[in-house]
């Protein structure tokens, strides 16, 4: 059995050993922290917006040209990353996500690692992200990992994007 202390990243599904049931519960997970976060609170999945709700459901669809990056601690899926396809030489992070229980581990510094890897295998020249401004946790960790703050390219309030050579 693996060292439940130890972390190891996989692409989902293709080499996903373990984590079977894949990213949909973090989804859940995250999707419902950001609505509460932006100060619109659901009770469940079952009130989140359809987009999101489509994710949960069925990840391996929404997600089938991108590339999702799971973290995994034997057989418990604790972290999950989505790099989308590459667009004029540029990809996407979208959905990072470390359960709470693994946070502080470098399980989200090590899914993000694992994404720059993808990307400057699929010869990707930039990765970029958006987050919001309050989660000042995920902006020092992107910062540290060599991504600044660029034009925006989503019209939402207070959301923030960041880029990163490959």
């Amino acid at each position: 059995m693996t060292d439940p202390r130890e972390v190891s990243i996989v692409r989902w599904p293709d080499q996903a050993r373990s984590g079977q049931d894949g990213p949909a519960q973090l989804l859940a997970a995250y999707h419902l922290q950001t609505q509460a976060e932006k100060g619109e609170a659901v009770a469940g999945v079952d009130g989140l917006p359809d987009r999101y709700r489509a994710e949960i459901a069925d990840p391996q669809t929404v997600f089938a040209d991108d590339v999702v990056l799971l973290a995994l601690s034997g057989d418990a899926t604790v972290g999950c990353l989505v790099v989308t396809a590459s667009v004029d030489g540029r990809a996407e992070v979208k959905r990072l996500w470390t359960d709470p229980a693994f946070r502080g581990r470098g399980v989200a510094a090590g899914l993000v690692g694992a994404a720059l890897r993808h990307a400057a295998d699929s010869g990707v020249s930039a990765l970029r992200l958006s987050v919001w401004q309050w989660r000042t946790g995920a902006i020092a960790l992107y910062e540290r990992l060599g991504f600044a703050v660029t034009e925006s390219w989503d019209e939402r309030d207070r959301l923030l994007c960041m880029e990163r050579a490959v």
